[in-house]
């Protein structure tokens, strides 16, 4: 397999306008979507969320610009991901990448499958009373099946929404930084990310030291504006779908 690109996310604690603020966010172009997450039916009538708890994840996006269904499987392995889904591919409208995914006490293997569509085509399958597996293509149940057949995909529920506000490529010393704040169940997280892609004749020491090179400018810039960063290992995802579940928000 191919040198696998590493996206590298760096979550922070405390006031996020503030930290918005300090990170010269406040004055880019903001994109605002709504994202909703598919949960085990059962499990959050138990405040559970069973499938991210099995390292599978399902997320509705919708709003600036086009709607997209992502399945994603983090943590995973090489070995899970077998025929087809071992290797990254695009055939419109599918994308499937497999990337390493980086955070301050974290370094995991994440493969996902998007599914793009037109503009408020997905808000539906979110509604309440919904059933949002209605739009998982067969390319998608194809991949859960495959690649995560130890998971049990029962009924599902829509968790959210999650109110995202996005802005990219802001600069940070000399990196340009995605910044992300999530807002849902009365909680509020800011991540800075940024992607480290293979370069022609690396070899994978060389994209390791890279990116954490890359890792340790990225902590370093967002500490010298005044901002704290969390040393939490549980990532914004797991965080925010237990609130959800745990307040029933579906």
């Amino acid at each position: 397999m191919d040198l696998l690109p590493i996206e590298i996310k760096v979550n922070v604690e405390g006031d996020v306008v503030a930290a918005l603020s300090a990170l010269n966010g406040s004055h880019g172009a903001m994109t605002m979507r709504r994202i909703w997450f598919a949960e085990d039916r059962e499990g959050v009538a138990k405040g559970k969320v069973p499938l991210l708890d099995g390292g599978v994840i399902v997320r509705f996006r919708t709003g600036g610009g086009p709607d997209d269904l992502t399945v994603k499987l983090r943590p995973c392995t090489l070995d899970q991901l077998v025929g087809r889904f071992s290797d990254a591919f695009a055939v419109e409208p599918l994308t499937y990448k497999i990337e390493q995914d980086w955070s301050v006490s974290d370094r995991v293997l994440a493969a996902s499958l998007v599914h793009t569509y037109p503009p408020g085509e997905l808000a539906a399958a979110v509604e309440s009373g919904a059933d949002p597996s209605v739009p998982i293509d067969a390319v998608q149940d194809q991949f859960l099946h495959a690649c995560a057949p130890t998971v049990p995909i029962g009924a599902l529920v829509a968790l959210g929404p999650v109110v995202s506000t996005k802005v990219d490529d802001v600069p940070l010393d000399d990196l340009e930084v995605d910044l992300e704040v999530w807002s849902a169940a009365g909680l509020e997280f800011l991540e800075a990310s940024v992607r480290v892609k293979p370069k022609d004749g690396d070899d994978a020491e060389e994209l390791i030291a890279r990116a954490e090179r890359k890792q340790r400018k990225l902590v370093d810039a967002v500490r010298a504006r005044g901002v704290t960063v969390s040393e939490q290992s549980g990532n914004k995802t797991h965080r925010v779908l237990t609130a959800l579940a745990q307040a029933g928000q579906h």
